[in-house]
């Protein structure tokens, strides 16, 4: 088996538990591996770190998948997921009321580069690195074992494809042929989202927790939802009791979803979907006078650290608009999905964006990505999802 020996200074993250070995923490490749091999890590003397799968990518060489001396082979997938299962199980994930979560977590779950989401008796994966996709039949055949669902869907994004060369996504690789949407429940509401829909495996069970909590928030409230997706937010809103919910979304086909499903569920009387950009519809709801609860949940703005400083900006000028579209003493609800962005660098575009609008934010809570997005304790780039729920008042 080839051998990745790290330079010395370079071994404390890998000892602690960290998944990634960084291309420049390489000192030495024993064995010539190819790209998605099984690798072993080791110190400058040749101590025993971790296994896992080579990549020649230019920021990682090696994703470890566990820091024990055993084989990354048919018994060790299944015993991950059942791991993995178990942890769901304890959290409540599934139960009558919510049949979609996510099962496997990727380093979370002890397999770095692998996503599978459960939508009621369908499976969604992504494949985001070369040694996964090398061994896509060793996780499909665990998938029937541990869960045995009755299609399997690889949802492999174009970002996979652009940093590990991983082919993207074909779709439906094994199971029922006649499957033409996810269908789910989350919280009582019922999901129907067809096929066509590819935004990551298909719907953000990462934002569960904090779409209960606006629901506890927005009773009488006029709310406004940018970003809004299939307007999950929008539905918790709803049956929060809000006066009326305006979701807004630029994508046609996400726009037309929306609208479908908040009528499936009995909300289109105070559930509007609009086809708008972010920045504009928040401005219109600033010229109106603003709204009693705003929610801004952008898609991923810093997809690596280089892009991170561009990405700020970009935060502080939303933020800036979402406040000037929060009435006075009105609620935010404003989020982060990039994980090259801190809860510090988020707190401290807010902050500037309500400068910048003359405005004062005090920030009311803090939240994460639901349970069911675990992180390691030694890995804190896979606490990605950070958002704050805020206060927005007139400087006094």
């Amino acid at each position: 088996m080839a051998q990745v020996v790290l330079k010395p200074g370079h071994v404390r993250p890998i000892h602690a538990g960290h998944p990634w070995v960084y291309r420049q923490a390489v000192a030495e490749l024993l064995g010539g591996p190819k790209p998605g091999a099984e690798v072993t890590v080791t110190d400058p003397q040749g101590k025993f770190l971790g296994r896992g799968f080579y990549s020649d990518s230019k920021a990682l060489a090696v994703r470890v998948c566990t820091r024990s001396d055993i084989a990354l082979g048919a018994d060790f997938f299944v015993g991950r997921m059942r791991r993995a299962q178990a942890l769901r199980l304890r959290l409540g994930l599934p139960n009558q009321s919510t049949t979609g979560y996510r099962l496997i977590h990727g380093e979370a779950d002890g397999l770095p580069g692998l996503i599978v989401d459960v939508f009621g008796s369908v499976a969604s994966v992504q494949f985001n690195t070369q040694g996964m996709k090398l061994r896509e039949g060793l996780v499909f055949a665990a998938l029937n074992e541990v869960l045995a669902p009755s299609a399997i869907l690889d949802r492999t994004s174009p970002a996979a494809t652009r940093f590990e060369g991983v082919p993207a996504g074909e779709g439906l690789v094994r199971g029922d042929p006649n499957i033409k949407a996810l269908q789910f429940k989350e919280r009582g509401f019922d999901f129907e989202l067809p096929l066509t829909l590819s935004q990551k495996t298909g719907f953000y069970f990462d934002q569960r927790d904090l779409r209960a909590r606006v629901e506890q928030l927005c009773s009488g409230a006029r709310v406004l939802d940018v970003f809004s997706f299939v307007g999950a937010f929008g539905l918790a809103a709803a049956r929060g009791g809000a006066s009326e919910v305006l979701c807004v979304d630029q994508s046609p086909l996400v726009v037309e979803i929306a609208a479908t499903v908040a009528r499936q569920n009995g909300l289109a009387e105070r559930v509007t979907v609009l086809r708008d950009e972010a920045e504009l519809a928040l401005q219109k709801a600033s010229r109106k006078g603003g709204y009693d609860v705003v929610l801004c949940d952008p898609p991923k703005l810093a997809p690596t650290r280089a892009s991170a400083p561009a990405a700020l900006k970009h935060y502080r000028n939303l933020a800036r608009a979402a406040c000037l579209a929060t009435r006075p003493g009105g609620i935010l609800v404003f989020s982060s999905c990039s994980g090259a962005v801190s809860a510090s660098d988020l707190q401290r575009a807010i902050a500037q964006g309500a400068r910048d609008s003359n405005l004062d934010v005090t920030l009311v809570e803090q939240h994460v990505q639901a349970g069911d997005h675990p992180v390691p304790a030694a890995f804190p780039e896979g606490l990605y999802l950070k958002s704050v729920i805020a206060r927005v008042d007139p400087i006094s």
